[in-house]
């Protein structure tokens, strides 16, 4: 999208705002699946959790995606959208037995990480079809905090469990129709993905009636020029020739599933605020913006370093900054980063506000959560409001005192 449309929208819905590129996760989804395409049955399960407003899934569902959950409620969410059971995956961490029984009754795809959680369940249901989440101890991320599939994540049942999983499967003679696993994300070496996916075949292997094989997500996006990002057609190319050989092997049609979140909407999305304030100490220029981290907590909270523009002077002369926020304690999205020279009333741009943004956001300082539009066929489209002051105490229980 252009300065000039963004800066049109900041003008027509206010700020701060978010804005997502319907153009973009259409794009992104398509390359996905064109990566992909000599691969006959392939599945593409938005992880939800990225960005769950419903028009959003809408427009996933329209290109012909399912659904990754990771919650009874956004499995609520997703059949509101218009999903159909069968297109979703349950995939929970720490949830209660309640949680999982509950999801099963909707005829949602159940994958189980925990081999109680697995024992418990098979003994109880052992005609409903069930995925299980391996943990093949690989590091294939960047970012500690969402790396899932090491030695120390919670997430996964051990790949040197599979006795101790193959007995609890023959005991209660539950059916397994999946095998999952999710390395996390900022997948910076697609060799190491793919020997994760080794072990994932190997693992596949001690099951003779599954559906699908299902390698999870986690794929690099660029946060600025020159990034790093995964080579997805690389990938594609090689995973694909690796998967149909193993079909060959396992004597059997499957399908190949993934679970891509920020891979189809990050680039999308783009967080717009004001600046308030335009601050010079004995050492910086802060340059002081109408949000914080209840909105955006990304940068304080992962690190992630968002590109900034000024839409309101994108040619201007380059100078450095502290952009910062409205909190009462420490909120800094970038330090001493080159920005078009900034003035009060002006508008900065964040870029890859698409995934783990607004899902994230809170009303920490009693503030109202920002308003959501959808650029599509270049228009902005209203899809969700501005919070009011009705919305922070609409659930609160006021008593005499």
């Amino acid at each position: 999208m252009q300065p000039k449309e963004l800066l049109a929208l900041a003008e027509e819905f206010g700020n701060p705002l978010y804005v997502y590129d319907a153009a973009t996760i259409e794009q992104q989804y398509n390359r996905l699946t064109s990566a992909f395409s000599k691969v006959e049955n392939l599945r593409i399960n938005y992880a939800m959790k990225a960005l769950s407003n419903i028009t959003i899934l809408k427009l996933l569902k329209k290109c012909g995606s399912g659904l990754d959950t990771v919650s009874f409620q956004e499995v609520q969410l997703g059949l509101h959208a218009g999903f159909s059971p069968e297109k979703i995956i349950f995939t929970p961490n720490g949830v209660s037995f309640e949680e999982i029984e509950e999801v099963a009754k909707l005829g949602v795809q159940i994958n189980i990480d925990n081999l109680s959680v697995l024992e418990h369940f098979g003994a109880k249901y052992p005609k409903v079809p069930v995925c299980i989440r391996i943990n093949p101890h690989v590091m294939a991320g960047g970012n500690s905090n969402i790396s899932v599939g090491h030695i120390d994540s919670k997430f996964g049942i051990s790949v040197h469990q599979m006795p101790h999983l193959l007995r609890i499967v023959e005991n209660t003679g539950m059916h397994i129709n999946g095998i999952h696993m999710h390395t996390g994300s900022d997948i910076l070496d697609i060799e190491v993905f793919l020997y994760a996916a080794e072990i994932l075949f190997d693992a596949a292997k001690n099951f003779k009636e599954l559906d699908f094989l299902d390698f999870g997500s986690g794929f690099k996006v660029p946060y600025k020029k020159g990034d790093i990002e995964t080579n997805i057609e690389e990938l594609g190319k090689k995973l694909s020739k690796r998967f149909l050989a193993f079909e060959k092997e396992y004597g059997r049609t499957l399908t190949l599933a993934f679970e891509p979140g920020k891979f189809l909407v990050s680039e999308a999305g783009f967080f717009l605020a004001k600046v308030n304030v335009v601050k010079q100490t004995t050492s910086t220029v802060f340059a002081g913006i109408d949000s914080g981290f209840n909105h955006l907590i990304r940068p304080m909270f992962y690190g992630s370093q968002h590109a900034i523009e000024n839409i309101s002077n994108p040619k201007g002369k380059e100078r450095f900054y502290t952009v910062v926020g409205y909190i009462c304690e420490t909120d800094t999205f970038a330090n001493n980063r080159q920005i078009s020279e900034i003035k009060e009333g002006d508008i900065l741009s964040f870029r890859n506000s698409g995934a783990y943004c607004f899902s994230m956001a809170s009303n920490y300082n009693s503030r109202f959560k920002p308003a959501e539009v959808l650029w599509k066929d270049g228009k902005g489209h209203l899809i969700s409001k501005r919070e009011t002051f009705e919305d922070l105490i609409k659930n609160q229980v006021e008593i005499e005192i």
